[in-house]
């Protein structure tokens, strides 16, 4: 069984070589499929809109690894701070820093040292003031507590060996009040191990997607209120038909097994902030 440190070593080592691809000009396609097979679609395929294509460097959008579009879902407002939980190349940190203007600020936070010398030149290509990127990791978050007003995440809390860890720093760092909005794959129904594990290893590069209670409670567990999970994409045997060969499964007998249980999720919750209504006091 993986533990939270091999599965930290095998993300930092993927996603630096990701980085390391855009450099030279290919995909950041981080997927373990054979190298023949454009392994990150249907995944990280049309997450973003021609208007917001242009907004960013094209390398940031080779970088994308994501399996949703949080800034888009997010309702940023001029004036606020964000985090990005594994910004990878930067292109949620730059598109939440024009969502929420010069009197905003947005953080892109990532461990790979790779993607973020690729994020620093994407910042710097962008012209944006607004940004900084953070070495660190998701589970100890290098900013104080009550810092930010949102955290977004693209398709990474999923990759952690530790998720109450990472929840419980994203309730520390909000603001009372503060939203947590990110995009994840999430798992609905009971799977096989055999194939959720392949499945998983083909829709987030390695093991690791929450069953959509499981991620409800430890968000509750955190201390997060108003909890939504909204399905933007469902995956199924015929999007990962190739893979599933390529891994010695039949797709079609995996078809009945994981048809619709593979989704993309955004995923809402609150902080909590203090109330200051006089029926507060009488309880």
């Amino acid at each position: 069984m993986n533990t939270p440190s091999d599965v930290k070593d095998v993300v930092r080592e993927k996603y630096g070589q990701a980085a390391l691809r855009v450099k030279v000009g290919q995909s950041g396609c981080c997927g373990s499929a054979p190298s023949s097979l454009d392994c990150c679609d249907p995944i990280t395929s049309n997450l973003y809109d021609a208007g917001q294509a242009g907004d960013v460097p094209a390398d940031a959008m080779k970088a994308s690894l994501g399996c949703g579009n949080p800034t888009a879902l997010a309702e940023l407002k001029a004036g606020e701070t964000v985090l990005d939980l594994g910004s990878g190349g930067g292109i949620d940190v730059i598109l939440s820093a024009r969502r929420v203007g010069p009197t905003g600020k947005a953080y892109g936070l990532d461990m790979t040292d790779e993607m973020l010398a690729l994020a620093l030149e994407n910042k710097r290509k962008s012209g944006l003031t607004n940004i900084e990127f953070l070495k660190g990791e998701i589970e100890n978050i290098p900013l104080p507590a009550n810092a930010v007003d949102v955290i977004i995440s693209n398709c990474v809390i999923n990759l952690s060996g530790d998720k109450d860890r990472v929840l419980g720093e994203a309730f520390r760092v909000l603001k009372p009040g503060g939203r947590f909005a990110v995009s994840d794959v999430v798992v609905r129904g009971a799977v096989p191990a055999a194939i959720r594990k392949s499945m998983e290893l083909w829709v987030g590069c390695i093991a690791g997607a929450l069953a959509e209670d499981d991620y409800r409670n430890k968000l509750a567990q955190a201390g997060f209120t108003n909890i939504a999970v909204e399905v933007t994409r469902v995956y199924g045997a015929e999007d990962a038909r190739t893979f599933l060969a390529a891994e010695g499964l039949d797709a079609d007998a995996a078809a009945k097994e994981i048809d619709g249980k593979f989704v993309s999720a955004f995923i809402r919750a609150t902080k909590p902030a203090p109330c200051c209504a006089p029926s507060c006091c009488s309880r």
